[in-house]
This record gives structure tokens, C-alpha cells and sequence, in this order.
């Protein structure tokens, strides 16, 4: 007898975001130690603590709030309810939250770097070029800068010669939804666009060299950088 195959597809589960279940406990919170619309929250030490989660996590979740209307982030000042809060399941879902992008992006992008040092070509690194000469030129222009932030980690993958790579660095860059602009939003500086600019002149010089482990180490130290920016507190 011949086994039956199925040709069912797969049930696949869809667990909730881990800032979306922090978000949900934010809410419960508020409606637990009733806290009045216009009301400011706990700090954002005392909120991890109370529901004992990093403060990665916990950022992520408050500016899901606040793209959901639920509370508001006043710069300087703390975290409020709303004065017409949202109700949490208007909060839309979305991907992967903007530290678990950046850890993935540190453990490959290094690599990716080192890679396209020893296999770019000459039109390859020009395009790496152009991309951070254009970010340069733009830099105070919110869209021309991140379609040329985009252009240059783009540049590199290609410059890898590994369809695989590029693809996966694609996927990880279309990750950078409402979550990750909002993020920015809040620590965006001009301090931080001329360090950025620094480390990709940096990262690129290192592969016009070609040298991997310069190309490693700088594109390590620029995502680094970028991870406890938006930490800190």
C-alpha cells in the first residue's frame, strides 16, 4: 500500500509581536492603576520594571501606542495617556520591531560588508559611492537621505555577488515600517545624520580598499552605534 501524502497546506502560527503583547499589558496597566486620560505614565525604568521587560522592548511597544493614538510622547516631558485614547486592537499589526531588525542586521551585515571588500567590482564600489555621496549632499532631506541610506546598504549586498545575500539585507531593510521611523522620529539629531555619514564614508572606504575586516569592524561599529542611540535613556 502506498502512504497518502497530504496536499493540505500547513496551519502556520501567527504569534502577536513581542511589543504587541507588552503594548496590550501597557494598556491593562493603565486601565488597572487608573490612569486618567492626559495623565502622564510611570518613567520608562519603572514601567520595565513593573512588567519586568527590557526597555528595548518596552520602547517599542510605547511607540506602537503612540502611532496607535493610545498615548503621547512628549519630548522632554514623559509619556500621557491620550486625551481620546484609542482602544489597543486598532493598533495595527506589523513586522519584525525595529531592535529585533537591528540585532539580525548586526549579525550579517558585518559579513556582507567583508564580503563585497573582497569581490566588488569597480562599477560596484562606484555605486557604494555614489549612494554615500548622495546622503551627504542630502543629508538634511528626510526622503532624499533614507532612499540614499537605502541605496548604499543595498549597494553593498549586490557588491557581495550573492543573490541570497542582497535579497536577505532587502528583506531587512523593508522592515523599516511606521515602528522604526517613528523611533528615529524621536531621536533623529543632526549630531546623529553627521555620524552616520561618518560611518558609511567609513564603511565605504574600507571596501574601496579592500579590506574585509576594516569593512567588517566599520559597519559593525555603525549598527552598534545606531542600537544604543535609540536605547538610550
Amino acid at each position: 500500500m502506498h502512504k497518502r501524502v497530504s496536499t493540505a497546506p500547513e496551519q502556520v502560527s501567527h504569534e502577536p509581536r513581542l511589543y504587541r503583547v507588552v503594548a496590550d499589558r501597557i494598556v491593562a496597566l493603565i486601565a488597572a492603576e487608573g490612569i486618567r486620560p492626559g495623565a502622564r505614565l510611570p518613567s520608562e525604568r519603572d514601567l520595565a520594571t513593573k512588567l519586568s521587560v527590557s526597555r528595548a522592548s518596552l520602547r517599542e511597544a510605547l511607540i506602537a501606542l503612540e502611532l496607535g493614538g493610545v498615548i503621547e510622547v512628549r519630548g522632554g516631558s514623559g509619556v500621557y495617556v491620550s486625551e481620546v485614547p484609542e482602544p489597543a486592537s486598532n493598533l495595527p499589526e506589523a513586522g519584525p520591531g525595529p531592535f529585533e531588525v537591528l540585532s539580525a542586521r548586526r549579525l550579517i551585515e558585518g559579513e556582507i560588508a567583508a564580503m563585497a571588500a573582497r569581490t566588488a567590482t569597480d562599477s560596484q564600489i562606484d555605486a557604494i559611492l555614489k549612494a554615500v555621496e548622495d546622503m551627504e549632499a542630502h543629508h538634511a532631506n528626510k526622503t532624499t537621505n533614507e532612499g540614499a541610506d537605502r541605496a548604499f546598504h543595498l549597494a553593498i549586498g549586490r557588491a557581495t555577488g550573492n543573490g541570497a545575500m542582497a535579497g536577505a539585507l532587502e528583506y531587512l531593510w523593508d522592515q523599516r515600517g511606521r515602528l522604526w521611523h517613528k523611533l528615529k522620529e524621536h531621536f533623529q539629531t543632526e549630531e546623529l545624520r553627521q555620524e552616520t555619514l561618518k560611518d558609511h564614508r567609513r564603511i565605504f572606504e574600507a571596501i574601496a580598499a579592500r579590506d574585509p575586516a576594516a569593512a567588517r569592524k566599520a559597519m559593525r561599529a555603525h549598527l552598534e552605534r545606531v542600537t544604543r542611540t535609540f536605547s538610550r535613556g
